[in-house]
């Protein structure tokens, strides 16, 4: 098997050739003049092109914010440092609604990953509580839980529908399940 021709064996054998001064200094000294000795680690691969300056923006109007919207973590309001309640025990589960057709004739896209989910579930356990001490705010990135034992501060890990979540008082468990429906960019695909 003959990988490359007798054309290009002699180029490679002119090319390295010419790489070698004719020199009869042997290879233990070093010699500046050859052109290897020369090059160091910024010379290994290819050459770096002029950056392009970036064209100028159109400057925003003055306004009287400290911060922008951008700077500005959702859920940040919530935080509260000097709050001593602590944070009860939860639960983040996703569900997802699943038909004969899915379960037994594998007909549809959907697969045991999160990403085939259509809710998410939150379970909170909050001991020693009733339904009516229990304040709830979710926005569709943040979950904020508080009684007066208890503070919950859970930044979501998919953005929710906030406006059409369903919030479930368990009494006997003692728990708050709240369900919320996920928006996502490609669920037209896992759908």
């Amino acid at each position: 098997m003959d990988l490359m021709g007798r054309d290009s064996i002699l180029q490679l054998r002119d090319m390295l050739q010419a790489a070698q001064p004719q020199d009869d200094s042997s290879d233990d000294e070093p010699s500046s003049s050859r052109p290897m000795a020369q090059m160091g680690p910024a010379d290994v691969g290819p050459k770096k092109k002029p950056e392009k300056t970036a064209l100028p923006t159109a400057p925003k109007p003055p306004t009287k914010d400290i911060w922008d919207e951008e700077e500005v973590a959702t859920g940040a309001e919530y935080e509260d440092v000097l709050d001593p309640r602590p944070q009860p025990e939860y639960d983040v589960i996703f569900k997802q609604a699943v038909t004969s057709e899915d379960m037994f004739l594998q007909m549809g896209n959907k697969n045991l990953s999160s990403a085939s989910c259509e809710d998410m579930v939150v379970k909170i356990k909050l001991p020693g509580h009733k339904s009516s001490e229990v304040e709830l705010d979710v926005t569709d990135k943040f979950l904020d839980c508080r009684t007066p034992k208890y503070k919950l501060g859970l930044h979501l890990p998919h953005p929710v529908d906030s406006k059409n979540g369903r919030a479930q008082w368990v009494q006997d468990q003692e728990t708050l399940v709240v369900t919320l429906r996920m928006v996502r960019d490609l669920d037209f695909v896992n759908f």
